[in-house]
């Protein structure tokens, strides 16, 4: 064999493979592994039906919401705000790509009507003032501004990430997404020495960008809330990149012959989730913002689901405590009464030690609470139970591709709005991929250089990438969730303000 290359499986790795490989963490077992993903797929999940109110997903009542509240409101731990802001926005211009290839050809060319109305009402968008100054600005050109606005001859934000956009209009200035999650985090969720954590994860090309409108506008919202920010980035590891393949799937190479490499979707972000060390993360994506006057049930539900995390929490560890004390047989019947009502599991029929042992692994595990809104047809995951092979069932957060095709009739949906606690009844962090499902990655299709390829995504970071969590699910209104997919959803009342 050459002694440039190395057999894995049943392909060859050159010594310019092998040196990206390495360079990004990983090794030629973690390929194999990949690989292997791609060749025997995923197993389908067994799942039983939808999660709804009275069956998984626990609706509140006024009273029980004000006392979960003052309950969040008296804790004195530690907490921070955890931001995927990575993601880039292009597709949130996608239409307009689509338009500014069509008066490439037709300057005349007849649009699409909601492309139609981005023209027509162009100067209720946040960004208006700024693209309005540039140089060769003319409103009646309707090339020409989507070229100002796209490209890096303008404000060229095709290439920035959707935290960095201009959302909101104010009397001062237009504010980003980056803007008002500070803004949220300083009504929600700052502690009592008036500090407050937030972090984002952002990719290393954007993160000066990042770190630039930091510190322009930090200590204006210091002084306006009152408060200390600290503020903290992350990147995507890329050790959490996985290697795409052909139809075929072998390795797929570029056409200079280069392995290709993709991020490895939300489910890498884990790694940075457990790198903070605060009682209580709240994750909260970056395109789902409101303007500060209708932040008021945002700032409601994120109190009440903080104290139903607390709430949970301390039950949790007090079971935890009871089983190593040696609890009987009564107690230990609570406690799976609680597990059921709280976290919907269904158990597996046991009995005696192996009962008390399952107890124990059932309980020791990291707790997070998940806001579900009712179901009005916007995209996104929704609330699932699913069956293990032991016969237990547990609460999770599907994709549809997750579905099978399968349809059911669900009431509700996830707005990835999630406060969670990692760490251990003993104040140790609990080690997060030891609770992820890695059978519930996903095969994606795309293309590159002309030819199909499959790339790989690990297990979703609210998906399978928390599966073996302590879930619970909590009803919280529509008006909670107001995410930004396109350029024509800032036009909607509750961001156009």
């Amino acid at each position: 064999m050459d002694t440039g290359t190395i057999q894995a499986t049943d392909f060859m790795f050159t010594a310019q493979d092998l040196q990206l490989i390495n360079h990004k963490g990983l090794t030629v077992k973690d390929i194999e592994s990949q690989l292997q993903s791609f060749s025997s797929g995923f197993p389908p999940l067994d799942i039983t039906g939808p999660a709804v109110p009275g069956n998984g997903i626990v609706c509140l009542d006024r009273e029980e919401q004000d006392v979960l509240v003052r309950r969040y409101e008296q804790w004195n731990g530690s907490r921070i705000k955890f931001v995927p802001a990575s993601g880039a926005a292009s597709r949130m211009f996608k239409d307009l790509f689509e338009a500014r290839e069509l008066l490439s050809r037709d300057r005349h060319a007849r649009l699409p009507e909601h492309m139609e109305e981005f023209y027509d009402r162009l100067q209720e968008f946040a960004f208006y003032p700024t693209l309005s100054g540039l140089d060769g600005f003319d409103l009646q050109d309707r090339y020409g501004i989507l070229d100002l606005l796209l490209e890096r001859n303008g404000l060229n934000y095709a290439f920035l990430p959707k935290g960095l956009i201009p959302f909101h209009k104010y009397p001062a200035a237009a504010r980003t997404p980056f803007e008002e999650h500070l803004v949220e985090a300083a009504l929600s969720s700052a502690q009592p020495d008036g500090t407050v954590r937030v972090h984002f994860t952002v990719s290393e090309e954007h993160r000066p960008l990042f770190a630039e409108l930091w510190h322009k506008v930090g200590k204006i919202y210091e002084e306006k809330f009152g408060v200390r920010f600290l503020i903290s980035f992350s990147t995507q590891s890329p050790a959490t990149d996985t290697l795409a393949v052909g139809m075929d799937n072998r390795p797929f190479r570029r056409n200079d012959g280069s392995l290709v490499f993709r991020p490895g979707g939300h489910g890498a972000l884990l790694g940075n989730l457990n790198s903070l060390e605060e009682d209580m993360v709240i994750i909260r994506n970056i395109d789902n913002v409101v303007p500060e006057s209708l932040l008021e049930p945002v700032i409601h539900w994120r109190k009440v689901m903080a104290g139903y995390l607390l709430q949970c929490r301390k039950q949790v560890y007090a079971y935890i405590n009871e089983l190593k004390q040696g609890a009987g047989t009564l107690r230990l019947k609570e406690m799976a009464v609680f597990l059921e009502r709280t976290f919907g599991f269904i158990h597996p029929r046991m009995e005696g030690e192996e009962f008390r042992s399952y107890l124990f692994c059932r309980l020791n595990r990291p707790i997070r609470i998940c806001g579900m809104v009712p179901a009005t047809g916007e995209p996104g995951g929704g609330p699932f139970r699913v069956r293990d092979k032991n016969g237990s069932e547990s609460l999770q957060i599907l994709e549809s591709v997750q579905l099978q095709g399968k349809k059911y009739e669900s009431t509700h949906f996830n707005p990835v709005d999630i406060v969670c606690s990692f760490k251990a009844y003993d104040g140790t962090a609990y080690k997060l991929t030891d609770f992820r499902d890695d059978n519930t990655g996903l095969i994606t299709y795309k293309s590159l250089e002309g030819r199909d390829l499959k790339a790989l995504e690990l297990p979703g970071l609210w998906n399978g990438g928390m599966s073996r969590w302590n879930t619970a699910f909590v009803e919280v209104p529509i008006s909670t969730f107001n995410p930004v997919k396109t350029v024509m959803d800032l036009l909607r009342k509750e961001h156009n303000n």
